[in-house]
């Protein structure tokens, strides 16, 4: 019922060969905004028909599992979108209730009085297609099987990935963004963003990341190897096999320590063996809930995945930030980064977070970068 109403009451956009479902799970007035407290954010998705990916495939359904904060202002400009990292979720303020120990990622930058104010601004934090957060994605039933989609998920890029969000920011009447911000693969899609729909924002801010890829190209084929070592990998049909949480949670476990989540761990709890057996608590509940095919299949999408030669597209400011100890994306890439944003007339600044927490840092350190943010967002538009 909620559906079908929500369908009665917003509009139907069309693109291409795509038609477009208003987001379900919610009422007519929050299409318009959402004003719930921080305190008791809402799941919400939203889901499109006929989508047509870069590849000429066609997802009959796609649907993008999203959080709102804040309220769209009547002419629908000043929301702000929210992207997330490569295998973390959408949720990126707040609390689904009081009582939950722990809020979204980036919960010391958005909300009230924030950097990312919501009583001024409208955020929408959507969880990336292809992610195993709500998202249509290779667990997600495959409409001609049944089935889960598995290694048979259509190849999807960055731009996909983008593409899907304009379409929910239709939905939501959003006609214009301030700003694209977010993390690692999150800041893939802002500079994505800039150079797709360059008109379409007044700011991005690339966080702990890059314009381009600057992995091995045949990083999803080394995933697939390490997954097929697990006997319950199955050439990816893992689903009826109880899949392969203890690899999933060894690669995890290795990627927190890679990410800085020691250091950030250490902070409160300084015991070494209690902190090592957190971690591994963190890395085996993350293991129950991500597909490795959501890994191969987002790990491919950066195989095409390079905006520096569009640059020249960028009409919006930029706000590069890094982390002084990042070892994905270190800040010895910054003079090449900025060198060509200013080359291409971006008008471009950086920020440094000084900080030992690595590729972890924009949340747990907000404060030391929150400041930047706020000036930034603050003079955007004028």
């Amino acid at each position: 019922m909620l559906r079908t109403l929500a369908m009665l009451l917003a509009p139907t956009l069309t693109l291409a060969a795509c038609t477009t479902a208003a987001p379900t799970n919610q009422g007519a007035a929050s299409v318009a905004g959402d004003s719930s407290p921080l305190d008791n954010v809402v799941k919400r998705t939203f889901t499109a028909y006929g989508f047509k990916l870069d590849s000429g495939r066609v997802l009959p359904e796609m649907s993008l599992a999203y959080e709102t904060y804040g309220r769209l202002a009547p002419d629908g400009r000043n929301a702000i979108l929210v992207t997330h990292g490569f295998t973390s979720s959408q949720h990126a303020a707040g609390k689904y209730s009081p009582s939950d120990p722990t809020a979204g990622s980036w919960d010391g930058l958005i909300g009230p009085g924030k950097a990312i104010d919501t009583t001024r601004f409208f955020v929408v934090s959507s969880n990336m297609l292809g992610s195993s957060y709500g998202s249509t994605a290779p667990a997600s039933p495959n409409p001609a099987t049944g089935k889960p989609y598995g290694p048979d998920f259509p190849d999807i890029t960055v731009r996909d990935i983008v593409r899907a969000q304009k379409l929910l920011l239709a939905a939501l009447n959003v006609n214009h963004l301030v700003a694209v911000a977010g993390p690692s693969y999150g800041g893939f899609q802002a500079f994505q963003w800039a150079v797709t729909y360059p008109d379409f924002m007044y700011g991005i801010v690339p966080v702990v990341t890059a314009p381009r890829m600057r992995a091995a190209t045949d990083a999803a084929q080394s995933l697939i190897d390490r997954f097929a070592t697990d006997p319950g990998w199955n050439g990816g049909w893992h689903y009826d096999r109880g899949g392969i949480p203890k690899t999933m949670a060894a690669l995890r476990y290795e990627t927190l320590l890679r990410y800085g989540q020691n250091e950030v761990l250490a902070v409160r709890i300084p015991d070494e063996a209690e902190r090592q057996a957190r971690l591994r608590q963190m890395a085996e509940a993350w293991a129950r809930e991500f597909d490795p095919n959501s890994m191969v299949t987002l790990r491919k999408a950066l195989q095409s995945y390079d905006t520096t030669g569009d640059f020249g597209k960028i009409r919006a400011r930029v706000l590069y930030v890094l982390s002084r100890t990042d070892k994905l994306f270190p800040p010895s890439i910054a003079p090449e980064v900025m060198e060509g944003l200013a080359k291409a007339g971006v008008d471009a600044q950086y920020v440094e977070i000084d900080t030992e927490f690595g590729h972890s840092a924009s949340g747990p350190e907000w404060a030391k970068w929150g400041p930047a943010l706020k000036t930034f967002i603050d003079s955007l538009g004028r």
